[in-house]
């Protein structure tokens, strides 16, 4: 996977190729520091990543992405900016953009931007037609289990819809697994495995707490 960075500061561009060899598959094709350096890699390399910087100093690589749709049609971009205005990211975003980012940035959010771009790029070239299931996850679309599809063997639906509405009368409370033990009248492990499953639904989360003895407990809260 060819990628080419598009950044006026040779030293930040240094670093993103550095990020970029950590990652398997993935290749610099070359570094551009200007915006007319940009647009020309892009059409002598075709790359299949294009990290690109707003401020540069010939032009803005905002202004970029119309002509670069016309040089490459199958370019996909991820902005690496200091940019913050809604206005920038709200064309970048409707050029279609994979990603955007905002300077500075993290080895650890870089690499699991490109991961993820890396991942999405795998899935699309897996087969010539995708399912349902595989467009949401490109298009980041995270569906909840329907509640009434069949659940695992040793969760009861009548039960589970007791906990379900626990969570949601608690509310910002959250509720322990001891708690939903009391309110069940069955044992601490049975509660905690129908509020762990919730969450494996997507229903539920959980989070640590530290209660009034100062030792920290496990609360679990309904995600609508």
């Amino acid at each position: 996977m060819r990628v080419i960075i598009a950044e006026d500061d040779y030293r930040v561009a240094q670093l993103h190729e550095k990020f970029i060899n950590e990652i398997n598959g993935m290749e610099v094709a070359a570094k551009a520091l200007n915006a007319g350096a940009a647009l020309k890699a892009v059409k002598d390399h075709k790359p299949d990543l294009l990290l690109l910087d707003v401020y540069m100093p010939d032009r803005l690589g905002i202004d970029l992405l119309p002509e670069l749709r016309e040089i490459h049609v199958g370019l996909d971009i991820i902005m690496i900016t200091a940019a913050n205005e809604k206005e920038m990211i709200s064309r970048a975003l409707n050029y279609g953009v994979v990603d955007y980012i905002i300077k500075p940035i993290s080895m650890e959010r870089f690499i699991e931007t490109l991961e993820s771009y890396r991942k999405k790029k795998k899935l699309i070239n897996s087969a010539d037609k995708l399912d349902q299931q595989t467009i949401d996850q490109l298009i980041g679309k995270d569906s909840k289990v329907n509640p009434s599809k069949h659940v695992p063997k040793g969760i009861d639906q009548l039960t589970l819809k007791k906990i379900r509405q626990l969570l949601k009368e608690r509310g910002d409370d959250g509720v322990t697994a001891e708690e939903a033990s009391d309110y069940l009248g069955a044992s601490k492990t049975t509660a905690r495995r129908y509020l762990e499953y919730l969450i494996s639904t997507k229903e539920g989360i959980a989070e640590m707490r530290y209660g009034k003895v100062g030792r920290p407990e496990r609360k679990y809260f309904y995600q609508s």
